[in-house]
């Protein structure tokens, strides 16, 4: 294991200006393998996380017949599979198609959709945005302009509570049923509020309002409209926030754009508050009860890596308790709607034995890495592993660190690049060539903080912005259970 360094800033500035892209978009896919240490990787879209059990089966079937025997949880909700080899491609394809997981050969990299992981499951919110999150996947599979669409260009769907609405989306839709519906309203699992939902491209501030009926739509044509914008400003940028701070896409923009597709709008300056209503938090293990008495299983991946036998294991109580579906997060989660109480219990029980992270309070919650060495050739060490002794050792960062904030995320990184770090504030632990550093990162402009269903404080969660990296000491947070459970 590296050693720690003593805490020293570890800056990343701002850029001067947006990239400047003069090649090809290399984003990985289901179809585009991308070669690493370890084999091939593929990366599966999974459109707001959502699997039937039929086709968890198949991914399950494809990393042990194909790949190194474990799945990954992306910060997106999807899957990838590692240490593929060579000449897998037509075989993984044709697994990946028999399970319906290939709606789209031309369109699969850009099916990049995270939804609101908990909408219609707990008692205050409706399906809206899973309903929708299932249209805006169908219209994009059906429209040729689409196919321009970088693999990172993302859609966010946040149903209210603002779990996702942080996490970077390209085109973000907030439902308005977490912000007009009384606190009070309870919802049947399945239905829709009736409620349509804010528009905002980007880091504008400034949304448009959309009716229910029209919301999928509407997010497609400001993707398109982004597309137009790329294409005018020459800079080739593959997401909103590449697009020159002179000429950024507004929603005024937007708004032109859906107006000729006759797309009714309303203009707003600024997003209001929502009401306090007690959401569940859907980044905390743990059931989730829902207006008709039934469960939701909310567990966590450890590091973000699932052996097929976990999965499996998921994938039969989704079958045997559950409604047949699974919902991965993008905090490296699996919720299993549907369950019984009882059924909800014991089923928690097996999966802690599993080796799943099952309790709010475990440690391995908030600790994120990179792949790391060996299946990564550009990281400097085994991340991963570090990570994991630290834990051992009632530690989320390396020996010797200062304690970090207690309640903000942790990422191992192995290089400067930082693959999946965090959205928001988070603890930076970086691996360099002198030791690991350990130092915060804090956005400019912090979100309004969701309720958390573990505690009556908010939790720290912020919106994605350009971030600078510092030290900052803190006092060591309580010893907790150091495996996960």
């Amino acid at each position: 294991m590296l050693a720690a360094m003593p805490p020293s800033p570890t800056p990343r500035p701002d850029r001067a200006g947006p990239p400047v892209r003069d090649r090809g978009d290399a984003c990985p896919g289901a179809l585009r393998l991308h070669s690493a240490a370890d084999g091939q990787l593929a990366r599966v879209r999974l459109p707001a996380g959502d699997l039937t059990v039929r086709q968890a089966i198949a991914l399950g079937d494809a990393a042990e017949r194909l790949g190194d025997g474990h799945l990954s949880l992306t910060s997106r909700g999807n899957v990838e599979l590692r240490g593929l080899p060579d000449d897998c491609g037509h075989r993984l394809a044709d697994l990946l198609a028999d399970a319906g997981l290939l709606p789209s050969v031309r369109h699969e990299r850009i099916r990049n959709v995270l939804a609101s992981p908990l909408a219609g499951l707990d008692r205050h919110t409706p399906s809206d945005v899973r309903l929708w999150a299932r249209s805006l996947d169908a219209l994009l599979c059906a429209s040729e302009p689409a196919t321009a669409l970088s693999g990172r260009f993302l859609f966010v769907l946040d149903d209210g509570r603002d779990d996702v609405a942080g996490l970077g989306g390209d085109v973000s839709l907030l439902a308005e049923s977490g912000r007009r519906a009384p606190e009070h309203t309870s919802y049947p699992p399945g239905s829709a509020s009736g409620y349509g939902a804010l528009l905002r491209v980007g880091d504008d501030r400034a949304a448009l309002r959309i009716a229910a009926d029209d919301v999928p739509r509407a997010a497609l044509t400001a993707a398109e409209c982004f597309l137009a914008a790329a294409a005018e400003r020459g800079d080739g940028a593959w997401r909103v926030r590449e697009l020159p701070a002179a000429r950024p896409l507004t929603a005024r923009e937007v708004w032109d754009a859906l107006r000729t597709v006759g797309i009714a709008a309303e203009y707003t300056d600024a997003v209001g508050p929502h009401p306090a209503v007690p959401y569940a938090d859907a980044t905390a293990p743990g059931p989730v009860e829902g207006s008709d008495g039934r469960r939701a299983l909310v567990v966590l991946a450890p590091l973000g890596r699932l052996s097929v036998v976990q999965w499996r294991l998921l994938t039969g109580i989704a079958a045997a308790d559950g409604s047949g579906a699974l919902r991965l997060t993008p905090w490296r989660g699996i919720v299993i709607p549907g369950l019984s109480a009882a059924a909800a219990d014991r089923r928690l029980r097996d999966l802690a034995t599993a080796g799943l992270i099952t309790d709010p309070a475990s440690p391995w919650r908030r600790v994120t890495a990179c792949t790391g060495l060996p299946g990564c050739a550009k990281s400097r060490t085994d991340v991963r592993g570090d990570a994991a002794t630290a834990l051992a050792g009632d530690s989320s960062v390396p020996a010797d660190s200062c304690g970090v904030p207690v309640g903000l995320p942790v990422h191992w990184s192995g290089c400067e690049r930082r693959c999946g770090h965090p959205h928001g504030a988070w603890v930076d632990v970086l691996a360099s060539p002198e030791g690991y550093r350990t130092t915060v990162v804090h956005p400019k402009y912090p979100a309004p903080p969701p309720v958390s269903r573990e505690t009556t404080e908010p939790a720290l969660v912020s919106r994605e912005t350009p971030t600078a990296s510092y030290s900052t000491p803190s006092s060591t947070p309580p010893p907790t259970t150091p495996r996960p459970q």
